[in-house]
Parts: structure tokens; sequence; C-alpha cells
């Protein structure tokens, strides 16, 4: 786990600050890699690679950049878990590390581009190809690792964050049709990010530079193909099968890890089976609130820990922590996204970070196996009109309103959703519904002016990956999770890389892993969504090993923050300072005041607020401080 940055002369002419700039890119993303740094210059002077290391396999022997007998040369930030087996495979007599770095040399040898489909694990990569001068990058499956780049002119940057392109934007400026989409959903779809010039190498893509071209590629993809010859238990064996060979693999490192325990199925699983070898030296970490019970789950945790006999460290976080941290947060994570959950991942992160190089965690199990309370929202509408129309019994995809009704209990925190979700288009077409369900803009009015934004429509680009050709559109609950896999879960993963690397820790997702994601694509909705329950087959799976209490949880809501109470009570005149500068009332396209007329009125658990003074903080950190990027070593 590391950070990477590089920049390339497409036309392979000498790059005359080659030197400052790496070097410059190096310092802005120092914090992803504390055990050290390198740079490779091309002896033409038309290349440059920097890294920062965060060791964690072959301590002594895998510093980069590294390179091979053929004069390629690789930046790699990662991990490929099953590094061991295709060392083997490509003749471990030739190796001179033990690195999973040098596997990513020797397969690329031997397959070329295809090197990506042989491994497992999370990756970003920019890679030299001496041969046939042409730089070869690959970001993994899931976008676990980042990889951004921006071209001005003749040079190619790339970087693992944002924030290390920036002294060589022209304008850092917003980039408007990503505002309207963050506004929608507060994350960005299609690789654009808020900055404007600074694109996101899209997961499960590479991109190749030769001969003065850039030529981008989808190299794997996962198609909903539900298998109806099985029945639920083949599939619980085998999910159980392949969550626990995951989890196996993921465990490789050579210093000890822990856990991240939020009190929910997924990383109750994880660690339980993570520290099944050798629980003493395993350590988990759950973050809390004093606010009340509803946000506080570590007693859940506790039960975790005490069943498999590892230490548990208990962080509570507090509102002057949030009033002490929010701007690094918002810096560390370069643009804002994905809800509240960053700040206090950040809070217990940089506390794992100060006993544990690495830690596991449960995401990604949402997202593969349904697990937001808005599907079974959709869902119940789609029971109702199916009740009405007569065709309930239509196909293999159904779950009878009937069977739902005992799960929704699980909604009685979403009384307020369900409002606005039913408010008008009540049984319109899937895609418009399920739209106007995660569509946060529908709760923005005055706020925005939105005449100052440009003409564009997130729906048309969220309808093209709703509608998505790998995907049947029989199944409402198969259409629902594969938007939110292909779009929320790479923006938690952004939340999940910066607010760990932010303290030099490794985070790792043993649930996105592609055996499991292409295998759950093949299970039938109705056992995955039975009668209507949240994750069941996934429940089912891992319910020998963890806790029952766990197991039984219908209110588990994510990592909820007290955020309504903190901006009504000692928050209050921070977020008011922030919202009434200067700066804020310069937006043009922001009426704050409109926003702190609202702040006695914030519902509990809304994010319109949050989403509000995350965009304003980002503006501060990076737009009102574009002097100070520039400032840095010029072209």
């Amino acid at each position: 786990m590391c950070g990477i940055c590089g920049v390339i002369n497409i036309k392979h002419e000498k790059i005359p600050a080659v030197v400052s700039i790496i070097n410059t890119m190096n310092d802005l993303i120092a914090h992803r890699g504390p055990d050290g740094e390198g740079t490779w210059f091309h002896r033409d002077g038309s290349i440059g690679f920097g890294h920062r290391r965060l060791s964690i396999i072959d301590l002594q022997t895998g510093d980069q950049p590294m390179t091979d007998d053929c004069g390629n040369w690789i930046v790699y930030n990662g991990e490929i878990y099953n590094y061991i087996e295709l060392r083997q495979e490509l003749g471990a007599e030739k190796f001179t590390t033990t690195s999973d770095t040098e596997v990513i040399l020797r397969a690329y040898q031997k397959w070329g581009d295809d090197c990506v489909q042989y491994f497992r694990g999370m990756f970003s990569f920019a890679l030299w190809d001496e041969q046939n001068k042409r730089i070869f990058c690959a970001r993994d499956r899931f976008g676990i690792k980042p990889f951004y780049f921006h071209e001005n002119g003749a040079l190619f940057f790339f970087a693992s964050e944002p924030k290390a392109l920036l002294p060589f934007v022209k304008e850092i400026r917003t980039n408007m049709e990503a505002l309207k989409e963050y506004l929608a959903f507060q994350f960005c779809l299609d690789g654009k990010t808020l900055f404007e010039g600074i694109q996101e190498l899209q997961p499960a893509h590479t991109l190749a530079i030769s001969g003065g071209k850039m030529t981008v590629k989808k190299y794997w993809e996962v198609f909903y193909e539900p298998d109806f010859s099985h029945n639920e238990a083949y599939f619980e064996e085998k999910l159980r099968h392949l969550i626990e060979e995951s989890v196996n693999i993921h465990t490789r490192s050579d210093v000890p890890i822990g856990a991240y325990l939020s009190g929910g199925v997924d990383s109750s699983a994880v660690a339980s089976l993570a520290c099944s070898d050798d629980p003493k030296n395993f350590m988990g970490f759950v973050g809390k609130f004093n606010e009340g019970p509803e946000y506080d789950e570590s007693a859940y945790a506790r039960e975790v820990a005490d069943k498999n006999g590892f230490p548990l460290e208990e962080v509570t976080i507090t509102a002057d922590d949030f009033i002490n941290n929010i701007r690094k947060v918002i810096y560390h994570m370069d643009y804002p996204s994905a809800g509240p959950g960053s700040f206090p991942q950040y809070m217990v992160s940089r506390v794992a970070a100060k006993h544990r190089k690495v830690v596991m965690g449960g995401q990604g199990g949402d997202e593969i196996f349904g697990g937001y309370a808005r599907y079974l929202i959709a869902y119940f509408e789609q029971c109702i009109k199916a009740a009405i129309d007569g065709t309930m019994d239509n196909g293999n995809f159904i779950v009878t309103y009937e069977s739902i009704l005992p799960n929704l209990t699980s909604l009685r925190n979403y009384k307020p959703l369900l409002q606005e979700f039913w408010r008008d288009e009540l049984f319109a077409p899937m895609d418009r519904r399920y739209f106007r369900l995660i569509n946060r803009a529908n709760a923005i009015g005055d706020e925005i002016n939105w005449e100052s934004l440009e003409n564009y429509s997130a729906f048309k680009t969220f309808r093209g990956i709703f509608n998505s050709e790998n995907i049947g559109k029989e199944s409402y609950f198969d259409l629902m999770t594969h938007f939110d896999f292909k779009t929320l879960l790479p923006a938690l993963l952004h939340v999940e890389d910066r607010v760990s690397m932010a303290h030099g820790l490794e985070s790792r997702v043993p649930f996105l892993d592609h055996k499991i994601v292409e295998f759950a694509a093949k299970m039938p909705p109705n056992v995955k969504f039975k009668n209507g329950t949240l994750k069941h087959i996934l429940r089912e799976a891992v319910r020998p090993v963890i806790p029952e209490s766990i197991y039984a949880r219908k209110d588990k809501m994510g990592f909820p923050t007290p955020l309504s109470e903190w901006m009504r009570g000692p928050a209050k005149q921070f977020i008011m300072d922030i919202f009434s500068s200067q700066s804020a009332r310069q937006r043009g396209y922001v009426d704050y005041q409109t926003i702190l007329a609202q702040l006695e009125r914030e519902p509990r658990f809304s994010r319109k607020i949050w989403g509000f003074l995350n965009l304003e903080l980002w503006h501060q950190e990076f737009e009102d401080k574009a002097a100070e990027f520039h400032a840095m070593p010029k072209l």
C-alpha cells in the first residue's frame, strides 16, 4: 500500500523540470507512504516516476520504483493477494525479491496487457515498457485503489490523489457537470471529479499511451445471469466457502493486522474469520458517540471481540473532534464524496494506525448482496403495483408483498424518505423511481441558483448506467444493486482509501474479490433478497461465525453520526462561521443564508447541510488556495 505519481511527455521529449515535478508530487502524497520514498527518471528525461511506501509485504527488498531485466519500470499501489500462486506459475527462480510488485512486472512480461486478468486484489499502477516505448496503467476491478490523471499539452500526469496534480493544472476550478452530479448523489459519475481537468481512471479499466495516443479500455465486467438450476442451500454453502477463502488470502501480510467493527453483519464476519488463526495478535477498532444509544454500536463490536478473544479499541468521537478535524478530512478526501461516515472513519483510522498498519473491513457487502433500506422501499412500491395490476406471480424475480411485510420494521427510521419518495410519480418506470429515491437534489430548492449551472442532466448519465447491457431488465433488485455497485461503491472506496491512507494505514476489503462478485451475480434476486430480507443470503452464509444478536439485527444504519445534534449545539457557531465567510458569500451559485436558516430544522440523519458544508470546505481548501498550489515548482 503506497502512493504513486508520475509524468510522461507523450512526444518523448525532455521535460526540463522533471525532477522538481516528481519531488513536488511525492511531497503532496507523503502521508500515503511514511516508510520510504523513491524516484526514477528515464535517461532521456521524458519520464519521471515517484513513489511513497507503506511497507506491508517484503519489507526488505520491495522498494519502488522497481525495474526488471527487460528495462521496464513500475510504480504500484495496492496488494496482489494471489502473488504467491502467481510467483510459482511465473517461475519463482526468476525472481529477485519476494514482493508482489515484481509479480506484476513478470506477469506483464508473460501476458502483456492481459496480466490484469490474473490479479486478485486491489491495485493501481503505471508501468513503463522500454522495448515498446509505451506506458501501461491499470486500476483494480472495483476501484479500491485510486488513479487520477491530467493532460497538459504533451504532458500526461498521474497520481494516487488529485492534490498531487493541482500544481500542474492551469486553473483550479469546479467541473460544473460533476457539481450537478454531486448535488444529486454526493458523488460523481463516469470518471469525473469536481476538479475541472482531472479525471479518474474508472474501475476495471486500463490506460495505455503509445505513439502519442492514449487508449482506455475496460478489461472486466460483471454479468447478472441468474442461475435457477440450484437451490438456496447450494448458494449459501458455496458463498461461505468463497468468503472464507477470500478472507484467508486477504490476511497475507508481513505485519500484524486488525479490523474495523461497525456492529453489522459484514464487518463482524470479516473480523471473525480473519482472526481465527491467531486472535491474540489480532485487534479490533470501533467508533462511538455519547449522544445516545442509536449512535453507539460498540456493544455489538464487543460481542464479536469477546466471542473471538481479541482486544478491542473503542474510539469515542466528540463534537470538538469534528470542529478540529473536519478540514483535515476534506483535505485528505480531495473532494467530498459519499456521506458523513468519512469523518468518524477518519477518527477511528487515526487510532487504528497507532496499533496496526493493516486493517480489514466489510465494505462491499451492501452493494453486492443488497443491504440498503432503500431497496426495500423501492421494491415495496413495485409489489403494490404488481398486486394492483395482477402481475404478482409473473416471472422468476418476484418477492411478494405478503412476504415482505414482516421486514418493513427495518424502515422505522426512514419515514421522511418514504414521504418524499411517494410524493409524486408513484408507479412510474423503474429507472425514474430509483433515480427519485436516491436523488438528493429533490430536497434542494432556493439554496442553489440552478440557472447559473450548466444545462446538464444527471438523470441521462444515471439511466445509461442503470439500464446497462450487462444486466437483465426483469429484476428491479439487480438493477438497483448494480447501479450502486458501479457508482456508490467506488465513492465509498474513495472514502476508505483516503481516511486510512491519511494516517499511513492500509485498509483491505475481502468481500470485493471478483470470485465472490461474479458468483453473487448468478444468484436469483429472490435468493439474495428472500422475503424482502436485506442481505438474506449473506446473513445465512456467515451466521455460524457471528453472534446471533448481530445476525438478527434490523436496525443497522451504517455509521450514524450525530451531526444534526452538533449543528444545533456545540458545532453551530463553527458551521455558521463557515457559511457566513466572505469566500462562501462569493460562490455565486450557492445561497448560504438560505442554508443557515435551516440549521435548526435539519431533520435527523439528513445529509443536505452536510453536503453543502463539505462543498464549501472543499472550495476553501483547494480553489481558494490555488495560488499556494501554483507557487510550487512550475513546469
